[in-house]
């Protein structure tokens, strides 16, 4: 399993990557690119990930408690059975969210 643990990993490009089950939390995503990632099981919890670019990425079971997805693009991403309880979603885009 892959640990990011409060990495600094703005704006990094991480398109398509296959991180099922890492351990980002209390990482700084600011600006990164994760559009068609593989997030599924991981533990993004206390995250900041304002203004990611989530788009199709699947978030299935993701932890998400606390996350800053502020202003972040979700549009078609898959958030089913994620935790985004106390998650900012404040001007979040999350068009075509598929939660189940």
């Amino acid at each position: 399993m892959t640990n990011l643990s409060g990495a600094n990993l703005q704006s990094t490009e991480f398109h398509g990557a296959d991180l099922e089950g890492a351990n980002l939390s209390g990482a700084n995503l600011v600006g990164a690119g994760l559009s068609g990632t593989n997030l599924s099981g991981a533990n993004l919890s206390k995250a900041r990930l304002a203004g990611a670019n989530l788009s199709n990425a699947n978030l299935s079971g993701a932890n998400l408690r606390l996350a800053d997805l502020w202003g972040a693009n979700l549009q078609g991403c898959t958030l089913t059975g994620a935790n985004l309880k106390d998650a900012t979603l404040s001007g979040a885009n999350l068009k075509g969210v598929r939660w189940v």
